[in-house]
């Protein structure tokens, strides 16, 4: 392989596109820790990240890992680690602490079915709740869901910039089935490639304060070694980054951390119709999971039935409002994932007494029909 990024059309599985991906992104540390159906990732950084001076590194585990990542974004290098349920969970401790000091990376989780060990080489969408809630405390967090490998490459871009931008972890939630799916993959020039790098700050470095924030609710980020006075801590903190044990320096760093995604919604949130202009039925869907809802929408178009579909591609922050106005027209909602209805209790919270909401989902293990999405179709219509 070239010493550079890839250029031009290549035959490629999701993982290794995502590992691609992160390259042309400016990805140059990688921390991780192998585990099925993600290890592919790390294996094709560990070859490539040397070839663009970039640093590979395999921790003891997957918290380890994590913290890696968190230190070597504090070193100002974009850094990434890849992992599934299992690992996920483990990782869970110090993604919030990557939250409360505003550290950008990028963690992608490459679902299997669950929960524990659970099935290791086949694919689900069950972490999908875990990816909002799983550390604790409130906190916003952004994550995303791509459909492909093609998508999982520029996704992964998307990702690496959202952190950047807003100074955050990003998720992004793929799972087995496009993990391990080989398709054509085009990588373009790098300059044709947009990507966003942090803010960094400017000013007397005796006056700086590291959580400050600029006119986007985000604080500009110097490296370690920059020359700026850096306290970072996982305690409540003030705009010096200095442990503040007050009721009201808690709520004005959840206020910080929360403002500069609620604030940014427009901006942070995708989602992307196919034939919902007229559609009486919607389904809800994302990944995989929303290319088998597109056969079935079609499916039903040929036998009568309105059908349409809204792919989410941002999961996190939710798409509310889309969905709340879909359902002042829409005569009913089925949510299609590969999970017992998590992203689907979401969908009901939205659409509320408007619509009925049916789920066609299954606890992982293997793809959802569309023939058993347009069984639902029928019964909705």
């Amino acid at each position: 392989m070239s010493a550079t990024v890839l250029t031009g059309e290549h035959y490629l599985t999701g993982d290794v596109a995502c590992a691609e991906g992160a390259l042309a992104a400016g990805c140059r540390f990688f921390g991780g820790y192998p585990i099925t159906p993600a290890t592919e990732i790390a294996e094709h950084m560990s070859e490539r990240l040397p070839e663009v001076n970039g640093t590979f590194i395999q921790m003891e585990d997957e918290i380890a890992a994590m913290a890696s990542v968190l230190g070597a974004s504090w070193a100002g290098v974009k850094s990434m680690t890849a992992t599934s349920g299992p690992g996920f969970s483990l990782m869970m401790e110090n993604i919030g602490l990557g939250i409360c000091t505003e550290t950008p990376c990028v963690v992608v989780n490459v679902q299997r079915a669950g929960p524990s060990t659970g099935l290791p080489t086949q694919g689900a969408q069950g972490d999908m709740m875990q990816a909002r809630w799983g550390s604790h405390g409130d906190y916003e967090i952004i994550a995303l869901a791509p459909a492909s490998p093609q998508e999982i490459f520029y996704q992964t871009i998307l990702a690496f910039n959202l952190s950047e931008k807003y100074r955050i972890p990003v998720l992004l939630m793929t799972d087995e089935i496009v993990g391990h799916m080989s398709e054509k993959v085009i990588i373009p020039k790098a300059k044709d490639i947009k990507l966003i790098s942090r803010t960094a700050p400017k000013g007397k470095k005796d006056h700086f304060m590291p959580f400050k924030p600029g006119p986007n609710g985000v604080a500009p980020m110097p490296a370690a070694g920059d020359g700026y006075h850096v306290h970072i801590t996982g305690l409540t903190h003030d705009e010096k980054g200095y442990p503040v044990m007050t009721v009201e320096a808690q709520d004005e760093m959840m206020a910080r951390i929360t403002g500069k995604i609620r604030k940014n919604l427009d901006d942070i949130i995708r989602t992307e119709p196919y034939r919902l202009d007229d559609a009486e039925i919607v389904i809800i869907s994302y990944g995989v999971s929303s290319r088998t809802s597109m056969a079935a929408v079609d499916e039903a178009r040929e036998i009568g039935i309105k059908a349409g579909l809204l792919r989410l591609i941002t999961i996190w922050p939710f798409p509310e409002e889309q969905i709340r106005k879909l359902a002042d027209r829409a005569k009913g909602f089925v949510t299609v994932e590969i999970n017992l209805g998590q992203i689907h209790h979401e969908v009901e919270r939205c659409v509320g007494r408007k619509a009925p909401a049916y789920l066609v989902g299954h606890p992982g293990g293997t793809i959802i029909s569309p023939e058993r999405v347009l069984d639902v179709l029928k019964e909705a219509f």
